[in-house]
């Protein structure tokens, strides 16, 4: 695991300078703190910060071939090196080191630019061809491992995170207010815009190709959901055998390492099944990690001690604290280059900084509520249909809504009254509209409300991106749609950012098996009703694992990985909102409404409206605002 960064001039006769590229191979230090390494040779410079994991002794980078005419810098994990590497030492190549990074380079010269399909990894890497003065950038099938880039009249800069492109000098940063609307709407900024006009981010499963001063974008692979309908089904028994055998492969190719390596142990079925699966192909016991909360209705910890006595982990804990957590908000947009308003991005890390004490790698179970319709939300959009058909225009339209505007307001945990709210506001609305109103923030009457007009006066539909993929799914079922937009935009814009940004800003690898592309592609393959079978999620995925995790384990409903926002900005949270929400601070912003932005924090606290995630969207934007913007 590395960070990675580099510049490439289109012009042959510009030199990169060592002192440009080693400032921005510095941002990322944390990212490998055990090496680091440059190519630079004439208008080319490729950098890279290294997190020893596999090839202690020789794997450093930039790696090269055997006349030293392709050079390549790696972030991530190559899984399947060792087996491609004996395919290509038979077929004539010879490598120099014992690393997964080479293997990239003699792929590519057998294969060409089909090579980035042999590889079965997590991955975001550059491979500069001399003889052919071509850069080819890659980032993997699902986008685990993230990739950033510009064009700056000519030149093509890139690195694993933003910051190292903001240390190019002269970088003029300009705010997307394409980027802060979706933001406002998502919590996250999906891919390929950022929040800084004239920096994108490669997308999952696409490679980037600069030659002669012009960049191609080409995809290589994409998740195919419409191979798993219209098709003769299997018998329950015939998946539930299929799908253990390769999720226990997919666990065990990923735990190759030379050094200690461990889980990171939450309690849901996800974790708990990698963990068991884990502990099944290991030699001893693993090792696995969680924390717990001071806050019963926030708190997972019993089930995660559970499972670890069932599987005879060697389990450690970390208990949270809201002083521990609140002490790291400040910090908080330090390891985010922009904003990502989804709070578990601070236990998060938290547990990775724990977990870095014992280990260096760990495994995670994320991917898994997208792979196999975990969420709520998909639950949720069934009874819509039942809700629709069956209650009455007048009920839906006056009554409901009369009575859940009503209810008390609680602070709890994904409380009935929030779900309640969260359910009416996505009535009368496209399937993909209302799903992410009940994921995201701000919809578009609140965003009329909070936003200057100068700042509304866009020409995109915030849901243009989530439609794009809605019509890309090329799947007929609306389920399947959804899963593959989640798959593509929550997923990928939230969930997978959030592990990378935390786990790396304290130099943890995580991985994560449930997302390993063989995986992916036989449980897409999955009929949708044999995953979500009525309103139970993850049908499949439960079944398959009824010999590895106790019942009550099994049977859990999904709580999520959230912290008591609601209840810290009555509280602990409330000096630092007044001080980000004051009225001076937004005017001299010139974004936000300062009264409308007030009238959200008095509703608050005064519980008459539940505003945790509007508040807590806007905080983080704040904060990466104070530390990106002003700096």
């Amino acid at each position: 695991m590395c960070g990675i960064c580099g510049i490439v001039h289109g012009d042959r006769n510009r030199v990169v300078e060592h002192s440009i590229l080693e400032g921005m191979n510095h941002t990322l230090i944390h990212r490998g703190p055990d090496d680091h390494g440059f190519y630079i040779r004439n208008n080319v410079g490729l950098a890279s910060r290294r997190l020893s994991i596999i090839d202690l002794e020789t794997g450093k980078q930039p790696v090269h071939n055997e006349d030293k005419t392709i050079w390549v810098v790696l972030n991530g994990e190559i899984y399947n090196y060792r087996e491609l590497t004996r395919m290509l030492e038979h077929r004539g190549h010879r490598f120099y080191t014992s690393s997964d990074t080479e293997v990239i380079i003699h792929a590519y010269e057998e294969f060409g630019a089909e090579f980035v399909k042999h590889l079965n990894g997590m991955f975001a890497f550059a491979l500069w061809d001399e003889k052919e003065q071509r850069l080819f950038v890659a980032r993997d099938r699902l986008g685990i491992k993230p990739l950033f880039f510009a064009n700056l009249d000519g030149t093509i800069v890139f690195g694993s995170e933003i910051k190292a492109l903001l240390k190019y000098p002269n970088f003029e940063r300009t705010l997307d207010l394409v980027a802060l609307d979706e933001y406002l709407t998502f919590e996250y900024i999906p891919t390929p815009r950022t929040i800084f006009k004239g920096i994108n981010q490669l997308q999952p499963g696409h490679m980037l190709c600069f030659k002669d001063n012009k960049i191609r974008l080409e995809q290589y692979w994409d998740i195919n959901l419409q191979r798993s309908e219209n098709i003769q089904p299997k018998s329950i028994s015939d998946y539930e055998d299929e799908l253990l055998e390769i999720l226990r492969e997919s666990v065990r190719k990923e735990m190759v390492s030379d050094v200690p390596i461990g889980v990171l142990l939450s309690g849901g079925i996800d974790s708990s099944a990698v963990a068991a699966l884990m502990q099944e192909v290991s030699s001893g016991h693993v090792k696995s990690f969680s924390i717990a909360f001071d806050d019963p209705s926030f708190d997972e910890a019993t089930y995660a001690r559970q499972v670890a006595r069932h599987l005879e982990t060697d389990h450690m804990e970390l208990t949270l604290t809201p002083k521990i957590m609140l002490e790291l908000m400040s910090s908080l947009p330090d390891f985010l280059d922009q904003p990502l308003g989804d709070s578990s991005i601070i236990p998060t890390y938290l547990l990775s900084q724990f977990t870095r004490q014992h280990v260096k790698v760990a495994l995670g179970g994320d991917g898994g509520d997208e792979l196999f319709a975990g969420y709520s939300t998909l639950q949720s959009h069934r009874l819509v249909e039942y809700y629709e058909k069956w209650v009455p225009l007048i009920a839906r339209h006056k009554i409901v809504p009369w009575v859940v505007d009503r209810m008390p307001v609680s602070y709890d945990n994904i409380s009935l009254d929030f779900k309640a709210r969260r359910f009416i506001s996505g009535r009368g609305v496209p399937a993909i509209v209302r799903h992410h109103l009940w994921l995201g923030s701000f919809n578009d009457r609140g965003k009329d409300q909070l936003l200057q007009p100068w700042v509304r006066v866009l020409e995109k539909d915030t849901f243009d991106t989530a439609y794009q993929h809605w019509e890309n799914s090329r799947a007929e079922q609306a389920i399947n749609r959804i899963l593959y937009c989640d798959m593509k935009l929550y997923m990928e814009g939230d969930i997978l950012p959030k592990v990378d940004r935390a786990s790396m800003a304290n130099s943890l690898e995580v991985r994560v098996p449930l997302l390993n592309h063989t995986l992916v592609e036989y449980v897409t393959g999955i009929p949708l009703d044999v995953k979500l079978r009525g309103f139970k999620t993850k049908d499949i995925f439960r079944r398959s694992m009824k010999k590895y995790l106790p019942a009550s384990i099994l049977d859990r409903g999904k709580k999520g990985f959230n912290m008591p926002v609601a209840k810290w900005l009555n509280s602990a949270l409330s000096p630092m909102a007044d001080d980000l929400f004051s009225e001076d601070r937004l005017r001299r912003q010139g974004y936000f409404n300062p009264g409308y932005v007030n009238r959200l924090l008095s509703e608050h606290r005064t519980m008459k409206q539940d505003n945790r995630k509007l508040l807590w969207t806007l905080l983080v934007f704040q904060l990466w605002y104070d530390r990106w913007m002003t700096s």
